[in-house]
């Protein structure tokens, strides 16, 4: 017999008072409260509302029906409020795309379960060619590393270590690691990423049972973090990039445009956008900022363009443009201004963080220009304090008529690279095949 919704509230009270402080997500799973019929449901909304707004939510609804994909993406999103979901892989993209659409929200793919009758569909056809994997390609597709990412269960840490050479930058949520003796340490060394991050760890379930809740967790805490640290000994290294290719005519950043599809700051396949949009690559710069070597080389592209215009102060555009601002910043030895994303409801409510003067030139730096949108924002909420903005620099034009959107808007727009200059180099250099290259060349 089920028990009553009402017989487990005051324990999902206390379970959220003594966890709080301890970790960084809560996972309800969806269908232990659609068993317990209204009641359950009534509950889930108690439980919701219980947890620090702080802490992200992530639905484990494995969810996998296309028909309701879109009406349910809107319900979990926007009236329960949730930060994340796990969907089921197999209506493919088409499933998954009415989530990604909402640009703050995750999107957690099930990419391998430790279940023993699952063993025959995932494994399938060979244990060298397993279907998972495919999975994991083909997930890595559908949507950008700041919304999508994997769960996997397995007492394997094999498995772990292969999905992970294939998804080097996607978050992975763990399951079904518990149980395994003192196994922690090899999940971590096959599971971390070369930063020694992209692994979330849930708290045993059996121990959600136990007294002394709160301490046991900050036990297990201790204990990952013991084997964490020795897994990153163990993985540290320091990675060396060498040109493999050789350019009749060699474009100027050649070997900036290799590195970053190298390190998969560039992606190519079908990607939803922000804005709804699909195009045929995504560009993610915010890895960057975890090469030194590479950002190094960003900073003086942008910087060879910036020292041909007349500003006193540099702008970012939060947040992907943030790091490179302040790097120029240091670089250039200009002042750094930013305008806020959100505006605070309390301290000093300021529009622009930084100190200025009205009536200074600033000039905007943003990562890459697709609409303009971000960018012209930006310079509006710059221009409302009395400073003026000219000049525009991105690393990345999406071209397609945006440098002449903004002239039309009053705005001169600089970037070190197009995208067809980064695909005729990555096509030359038999990064990207032909299909590829004749789908994304601009006309």
């Amino acid at each position: 017999m089920i028990p009553h919704a009402s017989n487990w509230w005051d324990w999902l009270q206390q379970v959220i008072r003594e966890t709080s402080d301890l970790v960084c997500a809560y996972k309800p799973t969806l269908g232990f409260y659609e068993v317990l019929g209204i009641e359950g449901f009534q509950l889930l909304f108690q439980v919701l509302a219980a947890i620090p707004k702080d802490i992200p939510v992530i639905l484990d609804a494995k969810h996998g029906d296309l028909n309701t994909s879109t009406i349910f993406a809107r319900t979990i999103f926007e009236q329960w409020q949730v930060d994340a979901v796990i969907l089921s892989p197999y209506a493919g993209q088409d499933h998954v795309a009415p989530f990604l659409v909402y640009p703050d929200k995750g999107v957690f793919i099930l990419a391998h379960t430790s279940n023993p009758g699952a063993i025959a569909l995932q494994g399938y056809p060979t244990s060298d060619s397993p279907f998972y994997l495919q999975v994991v390609r083909e997930a890595k597709n559908w949507g950008s590393v700041e919304q999508l990412f994997l769960e996997v269960g397995t007492s394997d840490p094999d498995v772990l270590r292969k999905i992970r050479e294939i998804a080097p930058e996607r978050m992975i949520l763990m399951r079904s690691i518990w149980g395994e003796g003192d196994r922690i340490e090899q999940f971590l060394t096959a599971g971390l990423n070369k930063n020694g991050e992209g692994l979330l760890f849930p708290v045993p379930q059996d121990l959600l049972l136990q007294d002394n809740l709160a301490e046991n967790i900050r036990v297990i805490k201790e204990e990952v973090n013991r084997a964490r640290s020795q897994a990153i000994q163990t993985n540290s290294s320091c990675d060396l990039w060498i040109s493999d290719v050789c350019f009749l005519n060699k474009h100027p950043h050649q070997d900036l445009i290799l590195q970053l599809y190298d390190i998969e700051c560039l992606l190519f396949g079908d990607y939803v956008q922000a804005s709804g949009a699909t195009f045929s690559y995504y560009i993610d710069l915010r890895r960057i900022i975890s090469n030194p070597q590479i950002f190094h080389q960003v900073l003086n592209s942008y910087a060879e363009i910036l020292k041909t215009l007349t500003f006193d102060r540099i702008a970012g555009i939060p947040y992907g443009s943030l790091p490179t601002a302040t790097g120029l910043s240091l670089m250039l030895h200009r002042p750094m201004i930013y305008p806020r994303k959100e505006i605070k409801a309390h301290g000093t409510r300021r529009v622009i963080e930084g100190n200025f003067n009205p009536g200074e030139k600033v000039v905007i730096v943003d990562d890459i220009l697709i609409s303009g949108k971000s960018a012209m924002e930006g310079a509006d909420k710059i221009k409302s304090v009395g400073l003026n903005v000219e000049d525009i620099v991105v690393f990345i034009d999406h071209e397609e008529g945006v440098k002449d959107k903004l002239q039309n808007n009053g705005y001169r727009s600089y970037s070190v690279l197009t995208i067809s200059e980064i695909t005729e180099t990555l096509y030359e250099a038999g990064r990207i095949n032909e299909e590829q290259f004749h789908c994304l060349v601009k006309k």
